[in-house]
């Protein structure tokens, strides 16, 4: 591997990510808005440089890849927020800010990207499994999600001819300072490294689709495949509120 872009850098998946790779000699460049954190890295790694952008600013996004000190052949979009609705309610400020980062943002940082892009490259984008099925209070991060899957699943099909594989990812609950603030039990719970070993392990066969944890993932995605009613039935219980 030539090296690595990864959005998000600077918290969770995407934190863990950037340290894994760079610690296994990849050059990486980590993108995100805390400046504290790029520092701590970039000193840590002399393979890793920082890049300090606001994704859902799209001037501010185009800036900084129009100088890209060098061109990855792997791309991991990884940048994203979750915010969940009081039950029964809906806040379309707060429905907002999240289609802002996980689908504009995400948006912002592909057309700031695609001009490099060539045959061999990799494309990994990270979803979620709510994007699969309806979960309780998840009316912004689901939809969101759900947008971003789509958009993925499209790009898999334009980019195919020109050699591009693009990969979704569909991690379940991981512990991240995200998921730190939910107030409702969270299934299967995994460690943010151990996402970060299967999301590479994924990117490195060129998985098309990466779901994990295998056992609560495949629970969900064959829930999704039941009637809508039985489906709500289900996830109502599935995911105790707190």
């Amino acid at each position: 591997m030539s090296g690595v872009l990864i959005t998000g850098a600077t918290s969770g998946i995407g934190l863990q990510l950037a340290k894994d790779y760079a610690s296994a000699g990849v050059d990486v460049l980590a993108c995100g808005r805390n400046q504290t954190i790029l520092e701590q890295l970039s000193s840590r790694y002399s393979n890793l440089t920082p890049l300090m952008f606001d994704l859902t600013d799209v001037e501010q996004t185009e800036k900084v890849f129009k100088s890209l000190p060098f061109i990855p052949k792997l791309w991991i979009f990884n940048a994203g927020d979750c915010e969940y609705m009081e039950q029964g309610k809906v806040d379309a400020s707060l429905m907002k800010r999240v289609f802002d980062i996980n689908v504009i943002g995400l948006s912002n940082v592909i057309q700031a990207s695609q001009q490099y892009y060539e045959a061999g490259h990799h494309i990994g984008i990270v979803g979620s499994i709510a994007s699969e099925v309806a979960l309780p209070r998840a009316e912004a991060y689901g939809a969101s999600k759900a947008a971003v899957s789509y958009l993925a699943r499209t790009l898999q099909v334009d980019l195919k001819p020109k050699k591009i594989d693009v990969s979704v990812i569909y991690p379940g609950f991981v512990k991240t300072p995200l998921t730190d603030k939910n107030t409702f039990e969270m299934p299967m719970l995994i460690s943010v490294e151990r996402a970060s070993q299967e999301i590479r392990d994924g990117l490195n066969t060129r998985k098309t689709h990466i779901y994990f944890p295998r056992k609560f993932t495949t629970i969900l995605r064959l829930i999704g495949l039941l009637p809508y009613r039985w489906q709500n039935a289900i996830t109502s219980k599935l995911v105790a509120q707190g």
